[in-house]
């Protein structure tokens, strides 16, 4: 099959597009805007493929996304492509609706012309699977049951009123245009390739530097942790094997406290990497409160018994696995980072134009 990927140059949609590549014999059309957060040096494997090529484009952009559609031709879509920072959709929620809300609304409509162009047969295989978030569940009390595919959806910040919005439209283009759809609700991910903004390549890049790990208020607050490879395994099954107008949540079955996996973070660190900065006994005096941000979610636990049950998925990894995986590879991959760091990864932009097809 040939796949539309947006977002694939990101943390996930970079784990899928390498996923589909090494372990398929599927193609891809990658559709990035090579944001902050677009790092083509997460698909290197990928690039020198020729089932995969990359289109420079923003999802806003009704014109380049109806070209896409028009020139490719793709069997279906895995739509991927959002700001999802929290901390950034607290200073910027203006960026997060136009590109979760609007972005997704230019692509279904894109979407539903080509598929209403399709011939009949190609028509009965065609997929938007369209990839989300725990966080528009809201969160948690300590005893409540973990969120489910019929939970409710009470978002707390820009970022996950966003993508809850965009949920909405999704499957209103189902409900009234017939368009073949499918919905995942992820869990927390972690793992190779993932901005340092975030919790984990954030303590870690941290700690071997001998910088302070800020952790939010008391610590206390739980996420669910999927491993981003088996998140990618989760994404092919329910493209391939998922009904439409379904959705799927998909977990780790992995709660921790964030201190908890600080502190993991940090253990793993004394094997890992004993030789320390200067000056440092262990890694976890660098533990360091900082004032909790605005209307951060206690909880989050996803229910992933439905995925299970229909689709045969489970997680490959449990946290302890991959924690370890993903500690030995930003040890193992510090170009990587450093790059991100010193804005040296932004140079494929001068490589790339808005529009250009890169193999």
């Amino acid at each position: 099959m040939k796949f539309l990927v947006t977002g694939g140059a990101g943390f996930i949609g970079s784990a899928l597009i390498r996923h589909l590549i090494g372990h398929s014999d599927h193609s891809v059309i990658n559709v990035d805007k090579l944001t902050y957060a677009g790092n083509l040096d997460s698909l290197q494997a990928a690039l020198t493929s020729d089932r995969h090529l990359l289109e420079v484009a923003d999802i806003c952009d009704a014109d380049a996304v109806k070209r896409i559609f028009r020139e490719h031709q793709p069997d279906a879509v895995f739509h991927l492509a959002a700001e999802s920072h929290v901390d950034r959709s607290i200073d910027r929620p203006a960026e997060f609706v136009a590109t979760n809300v609007v972005g997704t609304l230019t692509l279904l409509e894109a979407a539903l012309d080509y598929y209403r162009g399709l011939e009949t047969s190609r028509r009965g295989s065609f997929r938007f699977l369209h990839i989300s978030t725990d966080e528009v569940f809201g969160d948690l009390g300590p005893d409540d049951p973990a969120f489910n595919e019929a939970s409710s959806y009470q978002p707390s910040s820009p970022y996950s009123a966003s993508k809850a919005g965009s949920d909405h439209l999704v499957r209103a283009w189902h409900r009234t245009f017939g368009l073949p759809i499918l919905i995942s609700n992820c869990s927390n991910n972690y793992g190779p390739c993932q901005f340092p903004e975030k919790l984990i390549p954030l303590m870690i890049i941290s700690a071997i530097n001998g910088r302070e790990l800020p952790v939010y208020g008391d610590g206390m607050q739980i996420r669910d942790w999927l491993f981003v490879d088996d998140h990618a395994r989760a994404l092919t099954q329910i493209m391939t094997q998922g009904q439409p107008g379904e959705s799927y949540n998909i977990g780790g079955n992995s709660e921790r406290t964030n201190i908890r996996v600080v502190e993991a973070i940090c253990d793993l660190l004394e094997t890992f990497a004993p030789d320390k900065p200067q000056g440092l006994k262990q890694y976890r005096d660098l533990i360091t409160r900082v004032q909790d941000r605005p209307g951060h979610d206690r909880r989050y636990a996803v229910d992933g018994s439905k995925i299970a049950r229909t689709l045969g998925w489970t997680p490959q990894e449990n946290f302890e696995s991959g924690l370890a995986a993903t500690v030995r590879w930003y040890l193992d991959n510090e170009t990587w980072w450093q790059r991100v760091q010193d804005g040296s990864y932004l140079q494929w932009r001068q490589q790339v134009s808005g529009g250009s097809h890169v193999a």
